[in-house]
Order: structure tokens, then sequence, then C-alpha cells
């Protein structure tokens, strides 16, 4: 068994909406199906007991090493905890090699588990051990170390549960949610709103202090020192108990609470100036710790925290108790578990000292151990709930709190009896303001009900009924989705929306290009989903990012599909018939929004056919009204878009839009067939996302496929009192679209310059130039700069043979070089002739057009 290729499959896909592992194995001998292996399968539990071959109903395959691998993958990541639930392996038509798909919820979780899944197998294979409980934690280990940890997670879910797409930005907890001009950007629980400025406050404990006791808020009595002598100074003065802590410490790192002698305050002082140069004395205040969460202008949450502790058993050391405590699985080394481990450490010593205890002591049964004065869940203290008994006062307090400071998500740290009674009936006070506070202690109290903070922030963030989405458009098929992805975006720029546009010639802002070459893949989408100055995207979709990666958005409000037609890179990637590739094309159907909208073309059967799989409306276009699929669709008073001699019309119900095909300069009166179907999907999409008829019309009015709006698709120029046309057909489907508009168009006579790009099928190259010869009495064959893995004069070879049979093609000469091959085609014109040119370098061979039509004025 060989994997040869191994692919992220980071969006909505091929196989399903989730993001999966995609590998392409191959068996040897071919007939590799478990049955004629005689005990691997028996070999295989024995390894790994949990695995199960999942059935597949609509695919029934005899189960294969393939499908042990997927299982083994599959299976693997469910028994370390991972959340998927879907995997498949189909043969491809290819002997013996199959396509293995697995989900993952981490990316580098979903590899590793299937390096493991193969190792496993060959194991088996081999008759030789696999470290099953080695293999789990590693699975373990690396999916608590690269997944969100759970206040990033929490906010991230009620994200999801309001219907709000994300996208980590960081292997850590900085996080994107919604898209363009409404995104929003979180790391851990601090918010692009955050202050720098309110942060830092937060963060110089003595300034913080001092503006909240300026705001009448209680805080404890104390000052910054400089050295430990004067840190016993302000201990004296202040009388009682103190607090020693950095200044600018978090999680609870430095701090030595309770304390009162010299040899107390000298150690605490140089555990506090480990973290910050600038430590604090303070009052200590006697009473519970509590943490209350704020959120806005809320408080969402309240906990009492506990400092680490132990209950002796009289048999035990506190050393050996706290190792007990520690293997509790809900206790961890970071923050990805509820709890965390209890730190054993020099303060934890010292705590036990000023008890009367060592590590080796053994306390007796039920007495309680206090292992840090400070009760930070970080260090190993635990939470009780008690938001439902927080006094309005209090909660009034905390707000005051935050607010004085500057911060939208605050936890203040009260120092209090209880919180059922106002902080001044009771001696209490706040003693410090977090900025970014853990979320933990809420989500997973140790005691007491969980708090949905993560909803809560993502209310603030986010007003009811606002999922942080923009209008996104997909548009796909084989031949007119660059001009009809075009034309959607230059209606949408004409409702004042700022466009966000990709295609195969690069990524337009704005109208802006910000990226060049082919960009109608999927990274290329989420980069414009990422910008900040966009407020609807138009997205062309090419088979090739869908079958690389999946689709760069999670779903879209209208999908466009335009046409099936052979020529597309079939024999590619195992999509060998156009029956594959309509399956490929129709993924952005399926992953339509159910308030969304499909646009299909009626009149091709494979495209009408996707509307079954469209989760949200349809809306059908085809030139012929009558059209069974039109005729069906329209008597139910769904939407349609066709033609009607001189119109294009928007037909529901009673109700018609007509818009005059000689307003719309892209058809040329509606002489040119193809280019009217892209004006009615144009008009289709816009009318799904609820576009204005009058923007819509004056939108078609002033679109013109010209080299600078829509370079390479039908671009007009003249030339000598000749006609030229440069496009950038390149599969007989398109070829016979061109050679349909040509025609239409007068001429004396007809030329053509044509190459052939090397990875496309032998009989579509030949197809290509069968339909030129019997539409053009000259032809001039180039070789192209890029042969694609053909060798010298294979294309060339090719194109010349589709012109064998040619019943008016006479003339046929053949060059090297494009810009050769237009030259020589020019220097053949006479006024009155056409030239079609079909370009490859689209920009350099416009850029020479231009140059030549220039120099004939």
């Amino acid at each position: 068994m060989e994997i040869s290729r191994i692919r992220a499959l980071r969006g909505p896909n091929l196989w399903s909406r989730h993001t999966a592992i995609e590998a392409i194995v191959r068996c040897e001998p071919a007939e590799c199906s478990l049955a004629s292996m005689p005990g691997l399968e028996t070999r295989l539990r024995a390894r790994f007991p949990e695995v199960e071959f999942l059935p597949q109903a609509d695919n029934p395959q005899p189960a294969s090493l393939a499908h042990a691998l997927e299982s083994a993958a599959f299976c693997l990541q469910a028994q370390a905890g991972c959340k998927v639930a879907f995997s498949r392996t189909v043969q491809t038509v290819e002997p013996g090699v199959y396509q293995v798909v697995v989900e993952y919820t981490e990316e580098a979780v979903g590899r590793l588990a299937l390096e493991l899944a193969e190792e496993l197998c060959k194991s088996a294979m081999d008759d030789r051990p696999f470290d099953l409980a080695g293999s789990l934690a590693r699975l373990r280990e690396l999916d608590e170390d690269v997944r969100l940890g759970p206040s990033t997670g929490s906010i991230v879910d009620a994200a999801l549960k309001r219907g709000i797409p994300y996208r980590r930005l960081t292997e850590g907890s900085m996080v994107q949610f919604g898209w363009g001009s409404k995104q929003r950007r979180i790391q851990a629980a601090e918010t692009d709103s955050t202050s720098a400025i309110a942060e830092s406050i937060a963060q110089d404990k003595e300034l913080t202090k001092a503006l909240l006791d300026a705001a009448g808020v209680p805080v404890p009595r104390g000052r910054s020192v400089d050295d430990a002598e004067q840190a016993w100074q302000v201990a004296s003065e202040l009388g009682g108990r103190v607090v020693v802590k950095p200044r600018d410490g978090n999680q609870g790192k430095g701090i030595t609470v309770n304390i009162s002698t010299r040899e107390e305050i000298l150690t605490a002082y140089a555990a506090a100036s480990e973290i910050s140069s600038d430590v604090i004395v303070e009052r200590y205040l006697p009473g519970h710790d509590f943490r209350l969460l704020v959120v806005g202008n809320k408080l969402v949450a309240a906990a009492r925290r506990a400092p680490p502790q132990v209950i002796g058993d009289g048999m035990h050391s506190v050393r050996e108790l706290v190792e007990q405590v520690n293997r509790d699985p809900l206790r961890g080394d970071g923050h990805a578990t509820s709890l965390t481990k209890i730190r054993f450490d020099a303060i934890a010593l010292a705590t036990l000292a000023k008890q009367g205890y060592d590590a080796d002591s053994i306390p007796s049964k039920g007495v309680n151990i206090i292992l840090r004065n400070n009760a930070n869940l970080s260090t190993g203290g635990t939470a009780t709930d008690v938001t439902d008994d927080v006094h309005r006062e209090v909660a009034a307090r905390a707000v005051e709190a935050a607010q004085m400071v500057g911060l939208d998500i605050c936890g203040v740290d009260v120092v209090c009896e209880n919180v059922i009674q106002p902080l001044e009936a009771q001696g209490g006070g706040i003693v410090e303001v977090n900025a970014a506070p853990g979320l933990r202690m809420h989500l997973q109290p140790s005691f007491g009900k969980g708090r949905a903070v993560g909803d809560a922030i993502i209310s603030m963030m986010y007003a009811d009924g606002d999922d942080g989405r923009i209008p996104v458009v997909a548009v796909s098929g084989t031949n007119g989705k660059t001009t009809t992805t075009r034309l959607i975006a230059h209606i949408l720029a004409s409702k004042k929306l700022r466009i966000g546009m990709t295609g195969t010639d690069g990524v337009y802002v704005q109208g802006e290009r910000i990226d060049t070459g082919d960009c109608s893949g999927p990274r290329s989408a989420r980069n414009v989903l990422l910008h900040p100055d966009v407020d609807a995207a138009v997205f062309e979709v090419a088979r090739g990012g869908v079958l690389r990666e999946g689709l760069g958005f999670d779903r879209c409000n209208v999908a466009v599909v335009t046409n099936i037609g052979v020529g597309d890179h079939l024999g590619l990637n195992y999509i060998s018939t156009v029956e594959d590739l309509a399956v490929v094309k129709r993924v952005i159907v399926q992953n339509v929004a159910s308030t969304g909208t499909a646009v299909l073309n009626a009149a091709d059967p494979m495209v009408a056919d996707m509307a079954k799989a469209c989760p949200g409306t349809v809306t059908f276009f085809a030139a012929d009204r009558h059209h069974p699929v039109m005729a069906t669709h329209r008597a139910k008073g769904l939407r349609v878009v066709f033609r009607d001699g001189g119109d294009i019309v928007a037909s529901q119900g009673v109700e018609q839009q007509r818009i005059a095909l000689a307003d719309i300069p892209l058809t040329h009166n509606g002489s040119i067939g193809f280019q009217v179907e892209n004006a009615m999907a144009a008009v289709g999409a816009a009318w799904a996302l609820g576009v204005d008829w009058e923007v819509i019309r004056a939108a078609l009015k002033t679109f013109v496929s010209d080299a600078q709006s829509a370079p390479g698709r039908f671009n007009l120029f003249s030339y000598r009192g000749a006609t030229l046309i440069a496009d950038y057909g390149h599969n007989p489907d398109a070829i016979a679209a061109l050679v349909a508009a040509v025609e239409a168009m007068p001429a004396q006579r007809r030329s053509v310059v044509i190459s052939g790009a090397g990875d496309r099928r032998d009989e579509d190259l030949r197809r290509q130039t069968e339909i030129l010869g019997e539409a053009f009495d000259r032809v001039v064959l180039y070789q192209d700069q890029c042969q694609r893995g053909r060798a010298d004069g294979e294309v060339l070879a090719l194109l010349r043979a589709g012109l064998a049979g040619a019943s008016r093609a006479r003339d046929v000469k053949e060059i090297t070089g494009e810009f050769l091959a237009i030259d020589t085609a020019l220097a053949d014109l006479q006024a009155g002739d056409l030239c079609l040119i079909l370009i490859d370098q689209v920009e350099e061979a416009l850029a020479h057009i231009a140059s030549r039509v220039a120099e004939s004025a």
C-alpha cells in the first residue's frame, strides 16, 4: 500500500461539507480486498479492537486495504476524543487506486491520524506490534496543543450557533468572525474593541487602584515598593496582614496573600520581583476570593474561587495527595481542560510551612491543607458559580470598575465575605481588574452550573439578527463564468457597494487589482473575505480549487452555474467525464444558504439537474422560455429569466421586468448568443440579491467587454478596416460558442489564430480545429509558450489533424510563438475581413494587439 498524495480539504468539497484529509492510495496487487488477505482483518482488530468498517450503502465495494486505512484513520481520531463523523473510500478508474477521505477537526491531527493508520495497517500486514496506547496519546496531546482553548472555543461555539462564520488567523487564539466589512476579531477573551490603553491600565495594578478609588469603588490601601526592606516598611505602616504582588502580573503569578511577619514579606517580595520589577504591598482583605465577569455594561457571571488544596487521609504525604489530585483527567497542564494541575513549587512549600507542614508530612484524616493563598484556576484552584447570588450593588461596582478602566470584557477580582450584600457593608473591595480574563471557571465551574459567557461576548460584538456575513456570489461552469463574474460585480458596484472579486486573472477590491495570476481558487476567496473594505464578494470558482482544497467559504448567497461542457481539464484528478465535472461544479449549489438562490442554466440538462441539490430557491435561465424546465418552473410561480425577441425578461408569476438587449452592449444587440446567456445569469444573480431593477438596467448599460473590463473575453478591435476579436476560449464548447457568434457578424474573409493547451485530452485538441475548419478560410496555428508536459510539436500535430477533413479552411500556416502568429494573421488582413485570435498569454497578447492597432491608426 502506497499513499501518493495527501490534501487538506479546508472547506466544503466534493465529498462533504466537513473539513477532511483526502489521500490517493495505491494498493498492490490491484485486487486488494481484505477477503483476499486471510487473517489481515483479524490481526488489524487485535491491534485496534475499536476499529469499525463504516457502511457505505451508496458505494457497495468490497472492503479493501484502502477501506481499512480509512476506518483506522477515522476511529483513531474518534478514540482520541476528536469530534469526527464522516469518512469515505472510493475506487478510481485506475485499478487498485482509491481516494480515501477522512474528516478532521484539526488539520494537524487529521494528518497524524492518517500517518498512524498507515502504520497500523502495515503492522497488521507484517504481523508486528503496534503501540495503540502511545498512538492515541500522541493524537490527544497534539489535539490539545493545537485546538482552541476553552475561552476562545466558547466564543467560537457561540458564533457558530448564530451562523457567524469564523477563521483562525494564527495557530494560537486569534480568530476572525464575519466577513469583509462585517468582520470582528478576538484573541482569547479580548476583542478588537479592547483599548490598548485600557489593557495597559489593567496591567498597572497601582494605577488601576487609583482610578477605582477616584470613582468611589472600594479598594484596599497600599502602594508600590522598590525593595524588600521598603516592602516590610509599608507592611508595618498598613498594620495587620497584607498582600504582596507584582504591579503588572497575571494569572496569580508572584502573588502572596495573608502574610504579616518580616520573613514572610521578604520571601513574598522575592517571589513578586521575579515577575515584575515593580511590586505592590497592600492591605489584606479578609473573606473569599470572587471573580466577576463583566461583558459590555453587564455582569454576566460570577464565581467564588478557592485556593488549591488537598484533604488529608492519615496515610499519604502532602506530595502524594497532590499527585493523586493531579491525576484527575479534568486537570491538565494548561488551559485546555476545565481545571489545572496544582503547582507544587516554592510558593506551595512556603504556604505549607506556615501551616506547620512540609512535602513529606502526612496530614490527619479530614484536615484541609492549603497549597497557595491565591485562588487562580491557573495555579490549581477551584471555582463555584455564584452568579445568581450577586447583589445588584456588587454587580454595579464591578461594571463601574470595568468602565473606569475602559475594558469591554473584564474580570473583576473581589474579596469579601459574600456577594449577597454590598461591599461597603462588609468591608470588602475590588483588588484587581483583568483584561482578557479566563472564562474556564464560568464555563465549567467545579461546582454549580456553567454560564453562557461566550454567547454574551458574541451578543456584545454582533447585534441580534446580525450574522456577520456579506453577500457572496459563487460562479462556476465551463464557459462564460469569468464574464458573468465581472458583470455581477459591476452590477453590485453600481449599488455603491465595495466589491471584492476573484477570477482567472487576479483578485480585485473596489476595482483595483491586488493580486495577479489565476486566482479562482479558495485561497483567493478567503483573502477577499479577510479584507475589511469589502461589502460584497463575487467569486469565480474553478474546478481545480474545489478538488485541491474545497471552497473558500462555508456557504454562499447565490450560486451561478453557466453550463457544463467538454474540455475543462477532463482526464485530470480522476475527473474523466462531463458527468464527473458536473459533480464538482455542483459543490457551490450544494452550499447555497437555505435563504439563498441557485441561478442555473435550464437548457443544460446537467446544470438543470443541480436544482435538486440546492438548499435554497432556484432561478432558471435560458434563451427559450418554452423549454420544458423553464415552462414547468414558471408555471409554479417561480423565477425565470429568458429572451423574448429583443429583450431579456425576468418573470415571476404575473410580474415581469424587461431589459432591452439594445441597452446591453455586451450582447451586441443580442447577436452574440453566449453573451446574452451571461447577461441573463447576471440578472438572475442580481435579482436574487434584491438589487433594484433600475440599478441593474443602468449597470448592464455601462458594462463593456473590452480589454480593460473583461480581458480575453470577446474583446473587439478595429484594424485597418478589419474586425479583430481576442478571446481566451480554450475548449471545444467555447470554440463552438465563438464560432456561432462570429458567424452572426458580417465579413468578407474569416481567419483564426489558435494554439492548444498541452494538458487537454488529444480528442479535445483535435475537436477545436475540427470546429474552426468549418467556419474559417485561413487558420494560423502556433505553438504555445508552455507545452504543459507535451513533446515539442505534439500539440501542433493534433491541431493539424483536426483540420484534415475541413471543408472550408484551405490556407493553414504553422508558426512558433504567439506574437509572431498574431502578426502573421494581421499581415494578411484586408478591410472587411474578420480575425478571431485565441490568445494564451492574455495580458501580453492583448497589449501586443493594442500596440499593432495603435500603429495602424
